[in-house]
């Protein structure tokens, strides 16, 4: 990114021509919003309003990676940690927190009944738990989530801009053995409150 900025300023700087300027600079909007989706591909957020209630859906698309997948067969219990935020945008100011909340998935496998214990807790309570042989279903309940109600509406104003942000972390964390990103991934999508 820093070598493609140099190259456009200083074309920038050579010419003088309005329409140039004016290209040179759409240019550089255009790379830096294809840069910022690239970052956040890593996470899809769909929140939705319905009642009282904001339904978040999300998928952590690349989270159960060849690594994370061995270190469950190891027997290793493997947690998956989301920290999901609804926050409203506050102009030349720190975006303000409404709500959050904590979902933590994990699997323990159990080697020799070839078994795995799922288990989802959300704000510390647990959820549910399940059990399974499947490699796909161990996937999907580590890695996607279809509306869950995570949060009220009762303190946001009509006609409002909030988004919801998703952090995701992985342990256990043996450097970036079981996590491509390091420390952990996150995203963000707007919605506006409508009543």
């Amino acid at each position: 990114m820093g070598n493609t900025l140099r190259r456009l300023v200083r074309q920038l700087l050579r010419t003088s021509d309005m329409r140039s300027v004016r290209n040179g600079v759409l240019t550089f909007i255009l790379f830096a919003a294809t840069v910022s989706v690239a970052a956040a591909e890593g996470v899809r957020i769909v929140p939705l309003v319905r009642d009282d209630s904001v339904l978040v859906s999300f998928e952590l698309t690349d989270g159960y990676t060849p690594a994370v997948k061995d270190a469950v067969h190891s027997g290793l219990k493997t947690t998956f940690t989301y920290e999901i935020e609804l926050r409203q945008h506050v102009p030349a100011w720190v975006d303000r927190t409404i709500q959050t909340s904590v979902v933590t998935n994990s699997v323990q496998y159990d080697n020799l009944t070839r078994r795995a214990k799922l288990t989802r807790t959300v704000d510390g309570m647990v959820e549910s738990t399940e059990e399974t042989e499947d490699e796909a279903v161990m996937r999907q309940w580590m890695t996607t989530f279809q509306r869950m109600p995570l949060f009220k509406t009762a303190e946001l104003e009509t006609n409002r801009e909030y988004y919801v942000r998703v952090k995701a972390t992985a342990r256990p964390t043996n450097g970036s053995m079981l996590w491509p990103w390091g420390s952990g991934i996150s995203g963000i999508t707007k919605f506006t409150f409508l009543r």
